[in-house]
């Protein structure tokens, strides 16, 4: 009978053991990997059911695509668990809504969702945050991201309307001057803003161009990135990504809301896009 020495068996032994391990954890980091939404696209692929979980598409051809069983499956995982905005019973109604509408899907080219990119910027030597709004637009046979609205604090005081000064208005018969009194609209600086119409609103992308322009204003850097939906009928969400341990990661829902109106709709957009200021 051969003998095989103690330290031999010990060495087999911790070998096999480290090698299950490594196993288990190559499993683990994989299973980690299929369930984190690494793309927006993907993002868009898991809500309509259009990939396995290993990332592989699915196409109108196969069984799978876009089957019921597997939308809920995925929406259980699309949403962001630590957030406390969001109740069980929201994301519950969500999930039902949408499994059970055929057309509740989303579309990269059917509008009505848009980018909130936040980053920085130099003015005049100076960092500045500031908020891009970005959507996608038609060209020619393709499609292209676009600056729809620009949000700059460092803007603001360019349009301040103080109207509870009182001569900071034309007189109705001005016409009659031709209008020579104009010259008190523009006696300052900071004046011609009380001149405008009641409905005006600041266009802070038509600054932020004039300033690229006169070369004051210089991009940095992006900081955060978040998408805004309204593409499913009756309701919001956005989008953000999570970079951290564990399998509620990647691109993930971070906020929902039921819209009961219509005009919650707009008003909401107005809140996202800083116009109700």
């Amino acid at each position: 009978m051969i003998r095989i020495p103690s330290l031999l068996i010990t060495l087999f032994l911790l070998s096999a053991s480290h090698l299950q391990a490594q196993l288990v954890n190559e499993m683990a980091d994989e299973s980690k990997l299929y369930a984190e939404s690494k793309q927006v696209n993907q993002f868009f692929r898991r809500f309509n059911g259009e990939e396995d979980e290993k990332g592989n598409r699915y196409y109108p051809k196969d069984k799978q695509y876009r089957n019921v069983k597997l939308r809920k499956q995925y929406l259980s995982i699309l949403f962001d668990a630590s957030s406390t905005g969001m109740t069980d019973a929201l994301k519950a109604e969500f999930a039902k809504y949408v499994v059970e509408k055929p057309d509740a899907l989303l579309d990269f080219h059917r509008g009505n969702w848009f980018s909130e990119v936040r980053a920085t910027f130099t003015l005049n030597g100076k960092d500045q945050p500031m908020t891009l709004f970005m959507e996608i637009e038609k060209d020619h046979l393709g499609s292209k991201w676009v600056i729809q609205k620009i949000h700059a604090e460092a803007f603001t005081p360019y349009f301040v309307r103080d109207t509870t000064k009182v001569g900071r208005f034309l007189h109705p018969m001005s016409h009659e001057l031709d209008f020579m009194n104009l010259r008190k609209a523009f006696a300052t600086t900071d004046s011609a803003s009380q001149f405008t119409v009641k409905r005006f609103v600041p266009d802070h992308l038509s600054v932020f161009l004039y300033e690229i322009k006169k070369g004051n204003l210089k991009f940095k850097s992006v900081e955060e990135v978040k998408f805004h939906f309204f593409q499913i009928d009756g309701w919001y969400f956005e989008i953000s990504d999570f970079n951290r341990k564990g399998y509620n990661t990647g691109w993930l829902i971070s906020n929902l809301i039921k819209l009961n109106k219509e005009s919650e709709k707009e008003q909401l957009r107005k809140f996202l896009y800083y116009e109700n200021k």
